[in-house]
């Protein structure tokens, strides 16, 4: 009765539905192992710069199974295209942040700190210089683009209607 029962299981192990089952199992793991070295391969590429470690990476992941769960363990926790994003953001909020009077007082719309006038709701922003018509910051005492001097009176500016400073005088 063993022996029957043996017998059947011989039978199945030898028969063409054992084969194909087997042909086709051993078909689906080759697939996998194949499509696990392709993932590697592209995850690879998406979160390391260097194409010479994208390759060593990929050469890991052709390892059966055991390559792509190493380098599961080892990538970089993040793609490129995520840190170059982030990159971009904070170098967005440094110049939000760092630009200092970049705002109108007034109507708090974003001007350049050349602007003599606000172009939304027309606020003086600062003074021309009348030699050179750059413009001026209220605590300066000369204009730095041509050297004029500079007369402040009761908070407001007004170029000194002065000569130039004369120049270095020349050692002899």
């Amino acid at each position: 009765m063993i022996a029957a029962s043996f017998g059947s299981v011989h039978d199945f192990f030898h028969s063409s539905t054992w084969y194909v089952i087997r042909n086709l199992a051993i078909f689906f793991v080759l697939v996998f192992w194949v499509a696990t070295v392709y993932w590697v391969y592209k995850d690879a590429r998406r979160r390391i710069e260097d194409p010479m470690l994208v390759w060593v990476s990929t050469v890991l992941g052709i390892v059966p199974f055991i390559g792509p769960l190493i380098y599961m363990l080892f990538r970089p926790p993040e793609y490129l295209e995520d840190v170059r994003e982030r990159e971009l953001e904070i170098k967005a909020m440094e110049k939000r942040l760092g630009g200092r009077g970049l705002h109108c007082p007034v109507c708090r719309a974003e001007v350049d700190e050349e602007f003599l006038i606000c172009p939304v709701c027309t606020t003086k922003l600062r003074q021309a210089c009348v030699t050179c018509n750059r413009p001026l910051e209220a605590l300066w005492q000369v204009c730095p683009y041509c050297e004029t001097p500079i007369a402040h009176d009761e908070g407001t500016l007004h170029v000194a209607e002065a000569k130039r400073p004369p120049g270095r005088r020349r050692s002899s």
